[in-house]
């Protein structure tokens, strides 16, 4: 299978992973030979409730009896669907009532940005250094990292980026704006929270330039933060929200939601404004509503906070400089990327998964599920802080 792996997939870096999966269950994943390692990285924060979480794996079911694909989205009722989105509107502002589910969080970023130049008539998007939003077209347009972007050129004209967190951008934002887009915590830059108001300033610029704001939501979302969504904690509500990765409970989902007034803008001139085959798929939409119902009807996010004060003392050590992000969406800043890549690879090598982040090279990701317990994060805070005390630095 290994080197069926390399020769028949295409690999996204010259040195992938290359675990062997057998299964996963809860905290755990295990490997062909049975050995079982604890999952600090969760999918990249897309499997809040663990792996194999009872409650999702019988909705699948449950779904996969009735009927799979039948239509391309919009055009039939079809009950999970409904649900789901139905149930993110009892939970968001009345603002954000109508949501237009999609294949992954990339697409619905795509979503966003068309439904932010309809709405203007404008064609200036404003992002941030250091942003990630995905890797398509218009998606890769407003990644704030050159290198990344280079060899794919030319993307999107007419985006502009500011640097997140600074007042002094807010100035760049003008009538000529469509939208700003920013991560409502920036990811790939390392876990980096706003400060002293910022979306809210942001948000109060917009509203007198007449431009949107979009929050990417895609990994902060779904109660990773200790709130269902990242910005309620930072007294600001977007325009357009959107969401992915751990909505769909380990099954592939994205999500763009607005009012009724901006969503209604896609049914017409022109007619099809954003059009997807499978978004909205009842087998996923299955998952993903039994995964915001757990979420939310569990006193999962509540928590969530007690489990990253556990983390923040527990993970106290001389190569550990800060410890970024909210909730369990935290990131070691170690000294160096060489340290940094140390400990990812040896705690493989001890039952840990630990993962990178895409921009910063010293961060390394936690991100367990939601559904971790106590004991296991000492479990892996002890090999953490075992193998930082054997490092050479």
């Amino acid at each position: 299978m290994r080197s069926d792996f390399f020769k028949y997939q295409a690999q996204t870096s010259p040195h992938p992973l290359g675990m062997e999966i057998d299964h996963a269950k809860g905290s755990y994943i295990f490997d062909t030979k049975n050995n079982a390692y604890l999952d600090f990285v969760a999918g990249v924060s897309a499997c809040p409730l663990g792996h194999n979480h009872p409650k999702v794996v019988s909705a699948i079911k449950e779904q996969l009896d009735k009927y799979m694909h039948v239509m391309v989205y919009g055009e039939y009722i079809q009950t999970p669907a409904v649900a789901l989105t139905k149930l993110l509107a009892k939970n968001l502002p009345e603002s954000l009532s109508k949501t237009y589910l999609t294949n992954s969080g990339t697409e619905a970023i795509e979503g966003a940005l068309k439904l932010a130049k309809r709405a203007t008539g404008r064609s200036e998007l404003i992002a941030a250094n250091k942003a990630y939003h995905g890797n398509t077209m218009g998606a890769m347009s407003v990644m704030g990292f050159e290198e990344r972007k280079q060899a794919f050129r030319p993307l999107l004209p007419d985006v502009t980026f500011i640097d997140f967190n600074s007042n002094q951008d807010l100035s760049k934002i003008t009538t000529k704006t469509a939208c700003v887009i920013l991560e409502t915590i920036q990811g790939g830059a390392g876990f980096i929270e706003p400060k002293n108001n910022y979306l809210s300033k942001v948000k109060k610029r917009c509203i007198e330039v007449g431009a949107l704001l979009i929050l990417d939501e895609i990994q902060p979302g779904i109660g990773r933060t200790g709130k269902l969504f990242g910005f309620e904690h930072y007294d600001c509500v977007p325009d357009i929200l959107v969401t992915g990765k751990g909505l769909g409970g380990g099954m592939p989902i994205g999500a763009f939601t607005a009012s009724n007034a901006l969503m209604e803008l896609l049914q017409d001139k022109p007619k099809l404004g954003h059009i997807t085959t499978f978004g909205g798929h009842p087998v996923i939409a299955a998952s993903a509503l039994a995964t915001l119902r757990e979420i939310t009807e569990t006193r999962l996010m509540q928590h969530t906070i007690e489990k990253e004060e556990l983390i923040r003392s527990l993970l106290v050590h001389p190569l550990i400089q800060e410890i970024r992000g909210k909730g369990l969406m935290l990131a070691l800043i170690t000294p160096s990327e060489a340290i940094a890549t140390a400990l990812i690879l040896k705690a493989q090598n001890n039952g840990l998964i630990l993962f990178w982040l895409l921009f910063e090279p010293k961060a390394v990701r936690i991100t367990p599920p939601l559904t971790i317990s106590k004991n296991e994060i000492k479990i892996g805070c002890d090999i953490i802080t075992d193998i930082l005390n054997n490092i050479d630095e």
